[in-house]
This record gives C-alpha cells, sequence and structure tokens, in this order.
C-alpha cells in the first residue's frame, strides 16, 4: 500500500504551488486530483490537457520528477440530476475526465453516484431513505429502473472500452450510499464500476469497516483515509441523520475529523489488515476535512499515524504450517 493525497484539499494552490507543498510530506507518494464538478479542478487543465493546449507529457513528467504517482482523478458530481442542465455538466465532466485518466495512464476515476429525483417532473434531487408509504418505494423503483442502472450501465461501458474503472464513492444523499447499493448497480453495469471506499461516510451509519471491506472485496477500487466522530450526546438525543451545518460542529451528531481523531489505531490497524485480506494494494488517499484543525496540524497527525498502520511489504507464507 501507498499513502496518498486528495489535493483539493489544497485548492486554493496552483499546480506549482501544490509540488512545492507537498515537499512538506514526503510519506506522500501518489496525489488524487480534482478535475471539476464537487472537487474543482485547482491542479487540473482538463480542457487543455485533452486538446493539447497543454502537454500531457509535461504534465505528467513533473508529477514523475516529484516523487509522485497519480492514483486516481476526481470529478464527484450528479450526473443524474434531475435537471438536465446540470446532469449534462457534470456527464460531461465525468466523460473527460475518462478520458484523461485514458490519456495519463491513470486507472481509476472517481466520481459519485448521483441522484435523481423522484418522478419525471422533479427538479430537486429526492434521496429516498423509507419504504413507506408505498410512494417512497414507487419512486425508489422509477430512480433505479429509469435513471441509475440506465445511465451507469452506458458510462461504465465508455469507461471499460477506455480501459478505466470508475469508483463511486458510497455518500449519503445519493443512491449508493452503502455496499448494498454499490453491489446492487455493479451488478447491474458490470466490473468497470466499483467503490471509492471512504470509512467515514459508513462509520456514522453504523456500519462496520473491516465487514463492508469483506463484502466489497474486489469492488475496491480506491481507498479514502478519512475519520469521523460520533457524538455520544448528540447522538443520543437526536441519532445519526443530522441535516445541521457543518459549522455547527457542536451541535452535530457527527463530525469529520482526522485519521486517528475519530477511532484509534487499533481500528485503523483492523482496516488496513481487512484491505490486505481483500485484495487491496493499491494507494491509501488522505482527504481532510477537519474543521478542528489547521490543515498543516490535521494532514499531518493522519501521516504520522498511517504510516505505522499501512502493511507496505509483501505478505508471507505462513511458514508455521
Amino acid at each position: 500500500m501507498k499513502l496518498g493525497l486528495f489535493t483539493a484539499l489544497f485548492g486554493s494552490l496552483n499546480f506549482d504551488e501544490l509540488l512545492e507543498e507537498l515537499k512538506r510530506y514526503p510519506a506522500i507518494t501518489a496525489v488524487e486530483l480534482g478535475t471539476g464538478n464537487f472537487p474543482g479542478a485547482s491542479h487540473v487543465d482538463l480542457e487543455g490537457l485533452l486538446t493539447g493546449t497543454s502537454t500531457s507529457m509535461t504534465f505528467g513528467r513533473r508529477i514523475a520528477d516529484a516523487g509522485l504517482t497519480i492514483s486516481a482523478l476526481s470529478c464527484h458530481g450528479n450526473p443524474i440530476h434531475p435537471r438536465a442542465d446540470i446532469a449534462a455538466h457534470d456527464d460531461d465532466i465525468i466523460r473527460k475526465t475518462i478520458l484523461l485518466a485514458e490519456k495519463l495512464g491513470v486507472p481509476v476515476v472517481n466520481t459519485f453516484s448521483g441522484c435523481p429525483g423522484g418522478a419525471p417532473a422533479d427538479v430537486t434531487p429526492n434521496w429516498i431513505t423509507a419504504a413507506w408509504p408505498p410512494e417512497y418505494a414507487e419512486a425508489l423503483d422509477w430512480q433505479w429502473n429509469e435513471r441509475v442502472i440506465p445511465y451507469w450501465q452506458k458510462t461504465a461501458a465508455f469507461a471499460a472500452n477506455h480501459g478505466v474503472k470508475i469508483a463511486l464513492e458510497a455518500h449519503p444523499g445519493f443512491v449508493v450510499y452503502n455496499p448494498e447499493t454499490l453491489l446492487r448497480l455493479r451488478a447491474a453495469a458490470g466490473p468497470s464500476l466499483g467503490i471509492n471506499f471512504d470509512p467515514s461516510h459508513m462509520w456514522w451509519q453504523g456500519i462496520d469497516i473491516p465487514t463492508a471491506i469483506a463484502e466489497l472485496g474486489e469492488a475496491i477500487f480506491h481507498f479514502h483515509a478519512k475519520d469521523v466522530y460520533v457524538s455520544p450526546g448528540n447522538k443520543a438525543r437526536n441519532g445519526v441523520l443530522d441535516t445541521k451545518s457543518y459549522r455547527d460542529m457542536a451541535a452535530r451528531s457527527w463530525l469529520f475529523r482526522s485519521v486517528g481523531w475519530g477511532h484509534s489505531e487499533i481500528e485503523w490497524k483492523g482496516i488496513a489488515s481487512a484491505l490486505r485480506l481483500a485484495g487491496y494494494d493499491y494507494v491509501i488517499s488522505i482527504e481532510h476535512e477537519d474543521a478542528l484543525t489547521s490543515i498543516h496540524e490535521g494532514l499531518s497527525s493522519a501521516i504520522n499515524m498511517l504510516s505505522r498502520v499501512l502493511i507496505t511489504e509483501p505478505a508471507v507464507v505462513p511458514w508455521w504450517t
């Protein structure tokens, strides 16, 4: 396993400034770069690299000269948004990102599954979390059969034709938010579609991370290292479905935290072991979204813990058997 960084954290820096900043963190050997949609594209000229206005060979060489590889290109968006203009925009970014990944030799594109409306005339996404009253179940069936599966069958095939895998980040608010929904969509869309596994989104739902890793197995294409703290008091009062602002930190039931500030080192070692058992030996990409620490302090803390947790050498044959 290699330690990486989702560089959206440094979205205020340009590409040159990013490479200079990363010299402060020599343990980072891979980068996950945003190409548009929610992560933005501070470090990638998507159009220029595709059309030749920017030189992809030069871009790739500068990454390599900095001692880095690109683990994934990320364009998290909602390509099945009920507003056609938003859906078309996000789909265009995803398709162009797939083409750029092929050009740069990057194996994985990360994004979201998206969320449609609950009916053809809707203009707002509708995340359905209950099977009753019956119109909810009917709307969920319509979403999957008329919007979700057709779109991702087509897009997964497009990615496969270009030698690229799509990793959907399971995220509440979108139709793929847990292992079951990811595997349902993968069964319909094919093996070029898998998961960008982010434990933070699953922890607060009550999902056991090693169990989820074992369930997903070869469908894990990429991994985000991000922690979450669940407040016992706020959870006891209000449960875990929380729509309060992320800025209202003291009142929320849970908060994103830097690695180690929500779960212990032994739990993260269990995650590393579960990934090894599942056959995942790729990048652990830090996604730092901790508002209780500075960028440098939170990122440095995550690097320090993960450097003790990651399994970097090959496994051995059990010689004692």
